[in-house]
């Protein structure tokens, strides 16, 4: 019991019961069988790889690192943070060509904007789903997300003004796919925003937040984007204060509890000041008296929480607000992981898995009579518009249609 109570490793592996609850939760532990799961990935390999470093398995590159063990622990421990900190330290596997375009968001994103109906054209196109299935095994049944002819920091630019004249401010982190994927959403942050008196700015330097190079091994890459981050939400915070607010429960969670735990950059000093927008705005309303002023449309949702939700504990904060609205009628899912995991469910070798993870949640979704499907995270957008017929929007941007 000593020992469960003063952890000598670097994580608290020490603390495992060996209940075995967290394959139990473990999404891709009940579909592919090459993944040992959890229990034995994590805890159980970190006291052997302590031992002796050829102990790691290469298997453990199928963990999605959804955290979901790490949520249905009874000992807290990391399981997720042990299996990825493993792969970083352990792992020989050298990232593909594959690997880093999937990866670099910010580079591909700009390269892809000014030509956006083109590449988006393009991508859609069974010849190149062929070549970059053969080439660079990216599976062909996979549908990219679109690239918006013009990034939300474009549009954002001819609102500076506009938006420095409101009292109260916030500064947004909006990540790739705000930028360069969904404009609307940052726009629709804006509005909602500022039907509460309060002005958007954005960070000095904001980069992409690093989780897809961490996935797929490009840790120098994800430190050095951390490290821009989080020196310009030090400056929001702490020198203008500023608190930042994110649509992204993906980037949310990567900059609070992945850059201390898995990149080794401490984020305790700003880390309260970072929040998701639905967190930001429900508890503003809950302690002012500040009111949204909400049209009569009638509405169906469906709301799904992401893995990432989930850790952080926050999904509350988005279906209350959501409840907010007059005329809805909300359908909250059963949790379930939807498969994709970021880049995850692009490549060829996992698709059938992300694909089997996401099955039970898809036909949740399609038994539901709903006009949306609603979540925080923009790869369940994608996953989930790729394998059924709803739609899927974000909370921000169903609030926004529902101000008119």
């Amino acid at each position: 019991m000593n020992l469960q109570q003063h952890n000598i490793s670097d994580n608290n592996f020490e603390q495992c019961i060996k209940c075995t609850i967290c394959t139990v939760y473990c999404p891709v532990a009940a579909v592919n069988p090459a993944y040992p799961g959890p229990k034995q990935a994590g805890p159980d390999g970190e006291r052997l790889r302590l031992k002796k470093s050829n102990f790691y398995d290469e298997a453990l590159k199928y963990c999605i690192n959804c955290k979901r063990c790490e949520v249905a622990c009874p000992s807290n421990v990391k399981i997720g943070d042990i299996i990825q900190s493993a792969r970083i330290k352990y792992s020989k596997k050298k990232p593909k060509l594959r690997d880093y375009i999937l990866a670099n968001t910010d580079i591909v994103g700009s390269l892809a904007t000014p030509f956006a109906p083109i590449v988006n054209l393009a991508l859609g196109l069974k010849p190149m789903k062929s070549v970059l299935d053969v080439a660079l095994k990216i599976d062909h049944h996979r549908t990219f997300p679109k690239y918006s002819f013009g990034t939300f920091e474009s549009w954002y630019k001819k609102q500076a003004d506009k938006q420095k004249k409101f009292k109260e401010q916030v500064s947004y982190f909006h990540g790739c796919y705000a930028n360069y994927n969904n404009p609307q959403l940052g726009k629709d942050l804006v509005k909602v925003f500022n039907a509460l008196g309060i002005g958007v700015q954005l960070l000095r330097k904001e980069k992409c937040c690093g989780v897809a190079l961490i996935s797929n091994g490009l840790i120098n890459q994800a430190k050095k984007q951390a490290e821009v981050n989080m020196a310009s939400i030090r400056e929001s915070v702490q020198e203008k204060n500023i608190p930042v607010v994110a649509t992204s429960s993906t980037c949310t969670f990567t900059i609070r509890d992945e850059y201390p735990h898995l990149l080794d950059i401490d984020t305790s000093d700003v880390r309260d000041n970072v929040e998701l927008a639905t967190r930001y705005i429900y508890r503003l309303l809950s302690i002012t008296d500040v009111k949204l002023k909400f049209g009569k449309e009638k509405i169906k949702v469906a709301y799904h929480t992401p893995c990432h939700m989930e850790k952080l504990g926050w999904s509350y904060y988005s279906i209350e607000l959501l409840k907010l609205i007059p005329n809805i009628e909300l359908k909250v899912l059963d949790s379930q992981c939807c498969g994709i995991a970021g880049t995850y469910g692009f490549k060829k070798e996992n698709y059938k898995t992300s694909q089997d993870i996401g099955a039970s949640l898809f036909g949740q979704i399609e038994a539901s009579d709903t006009d949306y499907v609603v979540t925080d995270c923009e790869t369940c957008k994608w996953q989930i518009e790729m394998s059924i017929t709803k739609r899927c929007e974000h909370p921000i941007s169903i609030l926004a249609k529902a101000l008119g």
